[in-house]
């Protein structure tokens, strides 16, 4: 085996253990021993390819959040004739944590309860991914007549707070945190009743 290759199997390894980990237990809560113990890594090992358990982290999220928004940009690419955007977003990004659940729970853990001192590079990791979000909200929106007082811009940036009030919700509720469909049902619910209200209109 070539050395190129031994290498690149060595740090598979340690991502695999890690992403099962901090999507178990969190950032707060999960151990670089554990890591190490769970992957038959030893610290040396995990310390050549990782500085710390802060980069080993963000690497574990840039991989999650990489891998979720090319998954999006390739399925919201061509979308069938008739589809809701917003509505195929929801179907595609439940689809891809269907597919992979440690991904769900390490994303939730950095929307809902970032580590303080990683919100910086955690946010930077995520512009990609904030990037999408915007445009697919923009283009519905372009497609749909706004009231006179709002914006495109402006009614893009109340749904991102509204999602982060939904999120910040779900976190302080006695739902489960691993719940995947009530994750999803609850985001894909919160925005249709912020974009199309919850009163049947006459006209």
């Amino acid at each position: 085996m070539k050395r190129d290759e031994k290498n690149l199997m060595s740090r598979r390894r340690i991502m695999d253990s890690a992403l099962k980990e901090f999507g178990e237990q969190g950032y707060g809560l999960s151990s670089v021993n554990t890591i190490c113990a769970e992957g038959g890594i030893s610290k040396g090992i995990l310390y050549y390819y990782f500085a710390d358990k802060d980069e080993l982290y963000l690497a574990c999220v840039k991989e999650m959040l990489d891998a979720l928004t090319a998954h999006l940009r390739s399925a919201l690419a061509q979308p069938a004739a008739g589809v809701n955007p917003l509505e195929l977003y929801f179907d595609v990004r439940h689809e891809f944590f269907q597919e992979h659940p440690l991904y769900h729970r390490l994303f939730c853990d950095i929307i809902m309860r970032p580590p303080q001192h990683l919100s910086g590079a955690i946010k930077d990791i995520k512009a990609p991914f904030d990037e999408l979000n915007v445009s697919v909200l923009t283009e519905l929106l372009s497609c749909k007549k706004l009231r006179e007082d709002l914006s495109i811009e402006s009614a893009v940036e109340t749904f991102r707070l509204y999602q982060d009030f939904i999120n910040a919700r779900y976190l302080l509720s006695s739902l489960d945190k691993d719940d995947l469909e009530k994750h999803e049902q609850i985001c894909r619910r919160s925005l249709n009743i912020l974009l199309y209200g919850v009163i049947e209109r006459d006209d």
